[in-house]
């Protein structure tokens, strides 16, 4: 599988999403996309970040952009999650992981000396035309947002 880079195709998606309906990137052609993934509702780096793209939603929107969240968590707790903390934001549900997989941040994770598979924290700006403009790995959340939000508005120049 190919590593999805800048300039790149981002590979396309049709899955859950929250409130019962699905969400597809190739029908937001046309709009700049922030895609994040996170590894899980209502935990608190995730909670943070899912916080600070529903602050910023407006501007983002300003910009022409639409911002996805995506993390193996069922609809059923994306509903909870938005609910809990007034999200406003998209989230997307890929419990069979193929999205995750296809955007390589599905990765093997180490804690307390214990491995396991997680989703890597990372976030894509894709343009107008499916091609992917900014990626962010290992995202740490702080300013993050901040980052993408000028990386999108920087396409709009």
């Amino acid at each position: 599988m190919s590593e999805v880079t800048e300039n790149s195709t981002a590979p396309d998606f049709n899955l859950p999403r929250d409130g019962g309906e699905t969400v597809q990137l190739s029908a937001y052609k046309g709009k700049k996309v922030v895609l994040f993934f996170y590894p899980k509702d209502d935990t608190k780096g995730c909670t943070v970040e899912a916080i600070d793209f529903t602050q910023k939603l407006g501007e983002f929107e300003a910009a022409g952009a639409v911002v996805i969240g995506m993390s193996p968590d069922p609809v059923k707790k994306h509903d909870k999650f938005i609910d809990k903390h007034d999200l406003k934001v998209i989230l997307a549900s890929d419990e069979e992981k193929t999205t995750l997989e296809a955007y390589n941040v599905w990765k093997e994770k180490s804690m307390y000396g214990k491995k396991y598979m997680g989703v890597e924290r990372s976030t894509f700006v894709i343009d107008e035309n499916g091609v992917v403009k900014h990626t962010w790995r290992k995202v740490k959340v702080p300013g993050h947002v901040d980052a993408v939000l000028e990386a999108v508005q920087s396409l709009n120049s």
